[in-house]
């Protein structure tokens, strides 16, 4: 059996390129002055030797991090895409490295994800909480001292930064955006009731019912999977009912996306035979949906760059300040599945 090959150290490459560790030690931390004859040649022979940067050992020596996480519930959907790109371009603007996880809405994967990132020594979390997460279960977040910044959803009694939407008007708008069309069977479908998100979608709803005076329908608001299959199921069972709805309010555009699959599969024409509008305004939304979906814009991209920026500011200045809520303003975007 071959003896596993001793790392490299950076007393090694100092030797090889000719310089003392302390000049290859401001290299390797990109510190603007050294020669970049200099930088090249001690690069060279990190290259050759086969160097790699101990970046936890260089954070426990200075007590800091340059390497936050990212923990997300769906990777496969465009929403969460979209904010990976505001969270990872900001963050890379500040010299941080990201690591990325994902829960798949799996309480149990969070917690692990939570764990492995404590032990890598993250300096910071932003993190898309599961459905389910309660303040019991994220407890032990605040007894460490770990940077922690909430996003999407809201974890009750958790006492940390938070980047959000107003779900409760972006939902409110869809709706009475239906019931100005004359709509009064409307459904509500898609999404996981313990979720603030859903819930807060379920009052805008319910509000833009009430200044109507349209009644809501309670058997006609049906959870389901935030995801394509789900809308699928969901439109299925509202469709079945005696008197089915002739428009839809989906809990996002994935499950808009399977609701106009299932009612195109049942014999409707969606934008003219019933109305469907989405929530979070995905790229697809405008250039893929048939019709183009009718929905609310959640500025996913801005919630990852806020939400960044947040961590930034609390890795920097840890328990200096109060816990800050950043809530942006929903937008309405009509097209033709309206």
């Amino acid at each position: 059996m071959s003896k596993k090959k001793a790392r490299v150290t950076l007393s090694q490459v100092a030797e090889h390129a000719g310089v003392s560790r302390a000049t290859a030690s401001l290299i390797v931390r990109n510190s603007p002055n050294i020669k970049d004859s200099t930088r090249d040649k001690v690069l060279a022979s990190m290259e050759e030797l086969g160097y790699v940067y101990d970046r936890v050992a260089a954070n426990l020596r200075g007590q800091s991090s340059t390497t936050v996480g990212l923990i997300i519930t769906d990777i496969a959907n465009p929403f969460f895409a979209e904010l990976l790109v505001g969270v990872h371009s900001r963050l890379e603007e500040e010299g941080y490295t990201v690591i990325l996880g994902t829960t798949f809405d799996s309480e149990d994967k969070q917690k692990k994800l939570i764990s492995t990132m404590m032990e890598h020594r993250v300096g910071g979390i932003i993190l898309c909480p599961v459905s389910d997460s309660s303040s019991i279960n994220m407890e032990k977040l605040k007894n460490w001292n770990l940077s922690i910044v909430t996003a999407v959803r809201e974890i009750e009694g958790l006492p940390c930064d938070y980047v959000g939407i107003n779900y409760l008007e972006g939902a409110k708008m869809a709706a009475r955006h239906l019931i100005d069309k004359g709509h009064k069977r409307i459904a509500f479908v898609g999404g996981n009731s313990e979720s603030s998100a859903w819930k807060n979608r379920k009052k805008g709803f319910e509000q833009a019912h009430k200044e109507a005076g349209i009644e809501v329908i309670e058997s006609l608001i049906v959870e389901s999977s935030a995801e394509r299959v789900g809308g699928v199921e969901a439109i299925e069972r509202v469709m079945a009912e005696p008197d089915p709805p002739s428009a839809v309010f989906c809990f996002n555009d994935l499950v808009a996306f399977g609701a106009i699959e299932a009612l195109r599969n049942a014999g409707y024409e969606p934008g003219k035979d019933i109305a469907v509008v989405g929530f979070d305004n995905v790229e697809a939304s405008a250039t893929l949906s048939y019709p183009p979906l009718t929905t609310i814009s959640s500025h996913a991209k801005e919630i990852g760059s806020k939400a960044a920026d947040l961590l930034h500011h609390r890795i920097q200045n840890k328990g200096e300040e109060e816990n800050q809520r950043i809530i942006l303003p929903p937008d309405l975007v009509i097209r033709a599945s309206t």
